[in-house]
This record gives C-alpha cells, structure tokens and sequence, in this order.
C-alpha cells in the first residue's frame, strides 16, 4: 500500500512519544474510544505469557460459534482486528471472537513464536496458552465445541497451522494467510529458510508431521489457505506446502477438483468423499504480504486498509467466515456495512468517510463494553520509547518505497 495510506491508518491509533508506531497501532481509536475487544487477565496457567482479547455481541446466540484470530508481526490483536473486521463480522453475524496477543517479552517483534518447539507442542508454551484461552471462551460463553474455527495472518498464520496440528479435535477448520506449514522450522534460521526459499517436500512427510503432533486419529479440520503472488516476506511457495500438508492428512489427491475465480482470484477446491469443500487455496494476483481487504461477496466491506493489510478486491475475512459455515444467519440486532469503494485517501476527509461507510469504524467510534463480558476492558499500555528511525524504515518498506 502507500505510504499516504499507511499513515492514513495509523491516524486511528494513539501516539506514543509523538509518533504512531506500526507495532503498537491498535490499542484504540480517535478521540478517546475505545477497541471492542475486552482483555480477560484470567484464563489458566498461560504458559506462553500470552494476552488474551475477546468480543461477545450483546446478543449471542446459544451454542454459538467462536473464531480465533492470530495477529501478524509488528501488530497488536486490536489492530489487526480494526484492519480486517473481524468484530464488525462478529456482531453481524452472532458469533463470538478471540484474540491472543503476542507480548514483546515473548518476540521483540511480536511474532508469535511458530518456529521455537517449547511454544509449538502440544500442552506447552503458547499452543498451550491459545488452548486454555479457547477453553475459557466455550466455558464462559457455552460455545459449541464443534464450531470453533481459527485464522492468522504471517506468523500468525503459521501459529494457526500450530494450533490445528497440536489441536486438531479442537478447531473444526481454519484459515491460513501468508502462513507456513506445520513442523518445518525449529529455530530461527529454518524458520528464515522457510520464509525465504521454501523448500519443497514430500507430501507424506508433511503429513507426518500433523499426525505425529498429537494422538488424534480424525476427523481433520478443514483448511483455507490464501496467499499473495507478490509476498517478498513468506515466499508463495508455501501455500502450496500446506495444501500438501492438509491434502495428506485428508487423503485426498494433489490435482484440485474445481478451479475457478472468485473477484478475479484463482480458487482451487477439495472436497471429501461427502462432498463437503475440506481444502482450499486462493492465490491472490499481484498482492504482496498481507491480509486480502476487498468488497465480500454480499458487496459488503469489512476493514480498512493499514500495514500488511491491503486491498486487493477480494474480503479474506467474509470469505473465510463464509468457508466456516458462519455467515448463513444474520443476527436481527446488527446494523449492515454499507458497499464503499475502495478508500481514496483524502488528507481532509479520509477518516470521515472511511467513519460514514464502514462498521468496524463505527463500532470503534463509540465505547463498547460486551455485556456477557465479565473481565475489564484493556489497560492503558505502557509507555516506552521508540526507535522513529526504525519505524519509518519499516513503514517505507512496507510501502515499497524502500527494499
């Protein structure tokens, strides 16, 4: 995206030490308000030292569906969600939504740590603190255990390829963007590797690795995978490495049984012997690092551009609640976004407009406190000091104005 409309988006955010910084966009919006995400401090043994984050619309349905949502490098839960609209599919459609947070204690860059075996085995580090934080939600909320679904952008993509090896009788399906297959890296140097070159390997013995990651026999989840043909960051190549993952562990043959375009993208489909769609991969044309932002298929639109969120004219966020089965009801007591074409940043008039005709903006423009929520909303983060330098360089490259 351009620097304009980076800088565009991170006008919504507070400024830390005069400057807003890429890595803490997203604590909260203009004029004092407030994230709809609530922060629940209590949640197990959290063995990761993760933070937890959730939304619960006022009136969620009973044995409702819940969908976790992982976070990029350098992102905050809150802002990835004002990003990709998460909340505002949320309450439209009655489900519940949670969002661990990486903590700079844990990855200087806020990375979930995909590649270190004490965070990627099951019932340790932070697999294991994203399961109890799940355990939490279906607890508080009476979710239905056999829908709850998990999504990820870059290293949170390759954090949710973790969650449904380590946890595959949990997750009934999930979404992997700009991800990396299960089990490939151990350290910092295979997980570069991987990032970079993506080696290609067996089919079976990916599909090992799922299946040696824990004693589950199946059902699998089924798995969406999405990923930009320009990604300079994780190469594409890997898309198709985790299609072979999910393809092994499902049994199912490497040619796609349908192939087609959806909002002029290439979508291959697999599907089981019962006819239902278990693996896909949508290839998004063009696109670099980042989460697809684009009208959904109802000619709705969900988001709003910002650092490795880009518009690409395809709503990775319908498009996969719709894969999960979760945008067939709508819930009576939300308001639907308005069709908006893709936003031209005005320096005057941006946020008015991207405020006018986006409900994640609204729901971010006023204070929302969930009522079934019981914990307190976000405290105040921190303040520390930030290298401007770096975060200019960082901005300039993710505008591509910089290598």
């Amino acid at each position: 995206m351009s620097l304009a409309k980076n800088v565009e988006f991170l006008r919504h955010f507070p400024k830390l030490n005069g400057f807003n910084g890429l890595g803490s966009y997203g604590r909260s919006a203009v004029s004092g308000a407030q994230s709809p995400l609530a922060e629940i401090s209590v949640f197990g043994t959290n063995p990761g030292a993760l933070k937890m984050y959730a939304y619960v619309p006022d009136a969620l349905p009973r044995a409702s569906a819940l969908v976790v949502v992982l976070h990029g490098c350098g992102q905050t839960a809150a802002g990835y969600d004002f990003g990709t609209g998460w909340s505002t599919l949320a309450e439209r459609y009655g489900f519940a939504l949670l969002m661990p947070e990486q903590q700079p204690a844990n990855n200087a860059n806020t990375c979930f740590n995909w590649f270190n075996p004490g965070d990627i085995a099951r019932g340790r580090g932070e697999a294991a603190s994203i399961r109890q934080m799940v355990a939490r939600m279906v607890a508080d909320h009476k979710i239905d255990s056999r829908r709850i679904f998990i999504t990820g952008l870059s290293a949170g993509g390759a954090m949710t390829s973790v969650m449904l090896a380590t946890y595959p009788e949990v997750f009934a399906g999930g979404a992997i963007i700009a991800g990396l297959p299960y089990g490939i890296a151990s350290n910092v140097r295979e997980a570069l590797g991987g990032m970079m070159q993506s080696t290609s390997r067996p089919a079976g013995k990916l599909g090992d690795l799922v299946r040696k990651a824990s004693k589950h026999k199946g059902p699998w989840p089924k798995v969406s995978v999405w990923h930009g043909s320009a990604d300079r960051t994780v190469n594409p190549a890997n898309a198709d490495e985790i299609v072979k993952q999910w393809l092994d562990v499902h049994g199912l043959p490497a040619a796609p049984m349908s192939s087609g375009e959806v909002h002029g993208h290439p979508r291959d489909v697999w599907w089981n012997a019962d006819g239902e769609t278990v693996v896909e991969s949508y290839t998004i044309t063009d696109m670099a690092h980042g989460t697809p932002l684009g009208l959904a298929g109802n000619d709705e639109r969900y988001g709003a551009e910002g650092a490795f969120l880009i518009e690409a004219g395809i709503s990775s966020s319908y498009h996969i609640a719709n894969f999960f089965g979760l945008t067939d009801r709508v819930s009576p007591t939300s308001e639907a976004p308005k069709p908006a074409p893709a936003a031209k940043i005005v320096p005057s008039a941006a946020t008015e407009s991207l405020q006018s005709s986006d409900l994640a903006a609204r729901l971010w423009s006023r204070t929302h406190k969930p009522v079934r929520q019981p914990t307190p909303m976000p405290r105040e983060p921190k303040r520390r000091g930030i290298d401007v330098g770096a975060i200019i360089t960082r901005a300039l490259t993710a505008a591509g104005l910089m290598k």
